[in-house]
């Protein structure tokens, strides 16, 4: 049985790295697809190490932004590690700011890459059934917690008019 996404508020944070802009329908056909490469050059270019600044944690993000308008349109996904906030990097790095807020949390395992695939269909059937929240399509990012784990974020606008302040969450989450 898959677990309910609970609700938790996030601090903002920054994560530098490497980017594409891509659609989801780009993404179904092969011949389209850029996030299967951007992770493959991340990975063997070992920027999860590599990245001046980066956090000691080590953790890996991926960061959904620049939403063109929302699921159906563009957007730029950055593969990166968490870093300082104003970190001065070399041409090629993309720093990302991830949005504070509220953020219902998708929690995953499985086996790479079938699980955040799966992961991203549960996210797309949760919000098709008109839940109590409604996507922001600010930020959104995956933070890998291990090979076989990843939690997908996805920012909400917060319930009933109230601010993010007033939102009932589960918890906070500082990324980085």
């Amino acid at each position: 049985m898959t677990a309910a996404p609970t609700l938790e508020q996030v601090d903002s944070f920054h994560v530098a790295g490497l980017a594409v802009r891509t659609r989801n329908s780009d993404e179904m056909n092969p011949a389209t697809a850029r996030l299967g490469d951007l992770w493959g050059r991340f990975f063997s270019q070992s920027w999860e190490r590599s990245v001046p600044g980066r956090g000691d944690d080590g953790r890996v993000f991926g960061v959904y932004s620049g939403y063109e308008s929302d699921e159906h349109g563009a957007f730029d996904v950055t593969a990166g590690v968490a870093v300082a906030p104003g970190a001065a990097f070399a041409d090629g790095v993309t720093q990302v700011s991830v949005q504070g807020g509220p953020y219902l949390v998708f929690r995953c395992e499985g086996t790479m890459p079938q699980m955040v695939i799966d992961g991203w269909v549960r996210v797309w059937q949760h919000f098709a059934a008109a839940p109590a929240h409604r996507r922001r399509f600010g930020t959104d990012f995956e933070q890998y917690e291990g090979p076989d784990q990843v939690a997908i974020y996805i920012g909400v606008l917060p319930a009933n008019g109230a601010s993010a302040d007033d939102t009932d969450t589960a918890g906070t989450t500082a990324a980085a």
